[in-house]
């Protein structure tokens, strides 16, 4: 019968890991993060929890550090043991994690939609009986699958998965922050000298003792090993040549004088394995014998390493030590052994890699066969493994030129893979070769897509506006995308953009050659901002209705819909064009959700502003709500704008204060004048609803004040007249109304129509002013802009009160307060009561109706069932794996005392 594993001095750490086994036996989900310095004792955690888990289904990975630039390999360790599940993943998943692995060909697939997958899978696994993930080494997976585990690792909730990740302290990657941890510290001093002492034959000085359990700190492994590497002298009284190292490096030393006696041969079989990451008996065999090595030279090593069915060293920090001990000469020879052994067809990225690490110096076929493995892992979107490949590609290409292309090709694949910083070094090297035109602007673009893409501010648009020049003689097609894109970074820019205003961008771009015929949707769009910048909105109008009844009706890829429906959808709410504004926002929400969940924030965004425009606050919450999960579990970090656009129409003062703060001073920052517009006007649109209108002025016109030259920003304009009219200053208004009516009749639509009337009849008296009231209802009536119309409702209601005709105002004020109150507009409701107590009226009580007794995610279910999506897509849309959602969704019919998903 074997012996159960018992751990010296960690009492408190195997009872946490016995209450995580036991919630996941119960049908919980656990992560946590073993964290502490090499040898302090993860790795026999990690063995107690699985010992301990009959009837579990265990899987294992574990990092290697030369396998570190190989994209999903620690992933591939882990999950291709269960691929028999993978047919009950949703389709964009399960394809996402055989592109991943190479079973197929395909798309690279979105970094986040492989995470999403890992987590379907466990999901799907465990339903059969609890599954353990070990994950050992942590700090050594690639980047890739190091991402898709912690995206998977953050989303777990009741699928009976346990994922417990070992990883060094100062060495665990971003990834693994936010998770629970449990942090191991070395043993106590009692603890120390037991273990110590069971370690140590023979007489040792007890000061020396003393020494050694201080010196290590309590570590478990130098406890054990150091004292192998010391002579009987040293042991008895210290009579050696004092070391003053730091752990590990106290550690990786003992196991080197472990190999200082060993025969040569068997040193060279050790550095055959400890140079092939994979563990792979045959491979190690085959690269030693191709190196004169038998199989007698294993027999010194049995201490330190295993092979049997997989290469095992006794610790991780063994294989360092051999690695670390050779000279760069021997490693090189080694990695040229793996690379011959290694077969060609079925691991080309490992022989090529070894082929890398065996080359002295620069070598074009070495170069030319990493630039193939970039290839393949870019299209198992292996970003960082493709960036890494290439950059390695770029040292070792002897040609300046062929050096240049490669550098190039290297910083594009290192700016999609996220270091900036990295990506930026790379085009230096680039810039610096002899590289033609074309490629030089290449170059340039690249340099400022990694600036806008870094701070939406004042230093990109010169370099793209620059760059687009440069590409017109070269490639129209991309010199026109080019100049969207310099349009875009301008605006966002604003006015504190330095030079190269979004005007001079647009009269660049009108200049640019004429798209071929017939042209592209993003064509039209090109065209018509460069004419609404230069000529004016009225202009434009004709031509920006057209560029969006494009973007309806012309089959748009996905691709280009994730690039551009976010800018579409903005110049769909510049033009009051809601309708194509809601479709499209629609179309690019479903565009993401199928995979995109890097466009998934910019997608919920323009979404959740187009539900507040339509008065629809509670499902714009819902998609922050859904937004603020994605940051959770992708770490991305976005200005919030239609957030804050949804608080200042609630009339939430405090928060609407405290993302303003947030925004403002980011945008101070980065140089980005359109998100000081967004504030501008949110203030203003807040103080009208509280009824504040000196500040709403001063508001509206820092938003104009702040707004990029030749962009009107209606939105500022419109609280402008109400402030300005209720403030006394209709001089102000009547200039801000001239403005907008330009527009509204340019646009023509019933939102830009209703806005015009409403305006007009607050700076109306009489039969004029009536007139303009109800024809603003009228309009507002026809569209979803159910917020505009509650305060025409209300502005009609306060003109009535005044006009003294208390009956009618009463019966406005009464229509406006409880479409606001609807909607959870609190500020315009409480000024419409207010207004209505004036006339004599009262405001109705509303019954609450809401159910305080579902959690915010179980909300988000019911409301997403009632949508009509299923658990699968709901698992897409609040990044949970489906057990959850149906765990959920047993959860909410038990409180709501239902039994279908039809009766919610």
């Amino acid at each position: 019968m074997k012996r159960r594993l018992v751990l010296r001095g960690r009492h408190a750490e195997c009872e946490a890991l016995e209450r995580l086994l036991k919630a996941v036996r119960a049908g919980e989900s656990r992560a946590l993060v073993v964290c502490g310095e090499a040898g302090v004792g993860k790795t026999s955690l990690l063995e107690y929890l699985v010992e301990r888990a009959p009837g579990c289904r265990v899987a294992r990975a574990a990092g290697v550090q030369s396998e570190m630039e190989l994209p999903f390999a620690g992933l591939h360790q882990l999950c291709v043991p269960m691929l028999a599940s993978l047919p009950r993943l949703p389709a964009p998943q399960r394809d996402a994690l055989v592109t991943a692995f190479g079973l197929s060909a395909g798309p690279a697939p979105d970094r986040f939609l492989v995470g999403l997958a890992v987590l379907g899978l466990l999901a799907e696994v465990a339903a059969e009986r609890p599954l353990i993930c070990v994950i050992d080494d942590a700090h050594w997976l690639d980047h890739a699958s190091a991402q898709a585990l912690a995206f998977a690792a953050r989303r777990l909730r009741a699928e009976s998965v346990a994922l417990l990740i070992a990883a060094r302290t100062t060495e665990a990657a971003e990834e693994w922050s936010g998770l629970p941890q449990l942090v191991l510290a070395g043993l106590s001093d009692d603890e120390a000298r037991a273990l110590l002492n069971s370690a140590v034959p023979g007489v040792v000085d007890e000061r020396i003792l003393d020494r050694i359990v201080a010196e290590t700190r309590g570590n478990p492994l130098a406890l054990l090993e150091l004292p192998r590497g010391m002579t009987p002298a040293e042991l008895a009284g210290g009579f050696g040549s004092p070391r003053a190292t730091a752990l590990p490096q106290q550690i990786e030393d003992s196991f080197r004088r472990q190999l200082t006696p060993l025969p040569a041969d068997t040193r060279r079989l050790l550095l055959v394995a400890a140079a092939e990451p994979v563990g792979d008996p045959v491979l190690v065999w085959r690269a030693a014998q191709g190196r004169g090595i038998t199989v007698a030279a294993a027999m010194p090593a049995a201490g330190l390493v295993e092979i049997a069915a997989q290469v095992r060293f006794r610790h991780p920090l063994v294989r360092a030590a051999i690695y670390d001990a050779a000279t760069p000469q021997e490693r090189q020879h080694v990695h040229r052994a793996l690379a011959d052994a290694t077969d060609p067809e079925a691991e080309p990225d490992r022989r090529a890699w070894h082929k890398a690490q065996s080359a002295p110096g620069p070598d074009e076929d070495v170069a030319a066969d990493l630039e193939q493995s970039a290839g393949r892992a870019r299209a198992r979107g292996g970003l960082a493994a493709t960036a890494a490949f290439l950059a390695r590609a770029v040292e070792l290409t002897p040609d300046p030129q062929r050096r240049a292309e490669r550098a190039l090709a290297a910083a594009k694949a290192t700016h999609q893979a996220g270091p900036s910083d990295t990506a930026l070094n790379l085009l230096s090297i680039a810039e610096a070769g002899p590289l033609d035109e074309l490629a030089r602007t290449h170059v340039q673009h690249l340099r400022g897509q990694i600036v806008f893409a870094r701070h939406r501010g004042r230093e990109a648009p010169p370099l793209l506006l620059q760059a687009a020049r440069r590409l017109e003689p070269l490639d129209v097609r991309l010199a026109r995308e080019t100049y969207l894109d310099a349009l875009l970074a301008a605006r966002f820019a604003g006015a504190l953009g330095h030079g190269d205003s979004v005007r001079e961008v647009a009269h660049a771009a009108a200049g640019a050659p004429p798209a071929p015929h017939p042209p592209r949707a993003a064509d039209l769009l090109l065209d018509a901002l460069a004419v609404r910048y230069t000529d004016g909105y009225a202009a434009a109008a004709p031509m920006t209705t057209r560029a969006l009844r494009a973007f309806c009706d012309a089959h748009i890829s996905g691709e280009e819909g994730l690039r551009r429906f976010h800018l579409v959808c903005m110049t769909a709410m510049d033009l009051w064009d809601h309708e194509t504004w809601y479709l499209l926002s629609s179309r690019l929400l479903r565009l993401a959700e199928a995979g995109a969940l890097t466009t998934l924030h910019l997608a919920l965004a323009a979404r959740s502003l187009a539900h507040t425009y339509a008065g629809q606050l509670p499902e714009a919450a819902a998609l922050a709500e859904e937004q603020e999960t994605l940051t959770e579990a992708t770490g991305s970090r976005h200005t919030s704008h239609s957030a804050l656009m949804r608080v200042a129409w609630q009339g939430r003062e405090a928060e609407t204060a405290q993302l303003i703060d947030d925004i403002t001073a980011k945008a101070l920052t980065r140089g980005e004048g359109f998100s000081l517009t967004i504030v501008g006007w949110a203030q203003a649109l807040l103080c009208n609803g509280l009824g504040r209108y000196e500040d709403a002025l001063t508001a509206a016109r820092q938003a104009r004040e702040q707004t990029a030259e030749g962009a009107a920003a209606w939105e500022a304009l419109v609280e402008l007249i109400e402030a300005a009219t209720r403030s006394g200053e209709t001089e102000a208004a009547a200039d801000a109304f001239t403005l907008l009516s330009q527009m509204t009749r340019a646009s023509g639509t019933d939102w830009a129509l209703g806005i015009e009337a409403r305006s007009c009849a607050l700076l109306s008296t009489g039969h004029a002013a009536e007139t303009a009231y109800l024809e603003a209802i009228d309009r507002f009536g026809r569209t979803r802009i159910r917020g505009e119309l509650a305060r025409a409702h209300l502005l009609y209601g306060e003109w009535l009160r005044r006009e003294r005709r208390r009956l009618d105002a009463r019966e406005q004020l009464l229509t406006a307060h409880e479409m606001f109150a609807a909607m959870g507009m609190e500020a315009f409701a409480q000024r419409a009561t207010r207004e209505l107590q004036a006339a004599g009226g009262t405001a109705r009580q509303r019954p609450i109706e809401s159910h305080t007794e579902l959690t915010i995610q179980e909300a988000q279910i019911a409301r997403l069932v009632r949508e009509g999506l299923t658990n699968n897509e709901i698992s897409v849309r609040l990044i949970i794996s489906p057990r959850t959602v149906e765990w959920h969704l047993s959860r909410i019919f038990s409180k709501l005392n239902i039994t279908s998903r039809r009766q919610l």
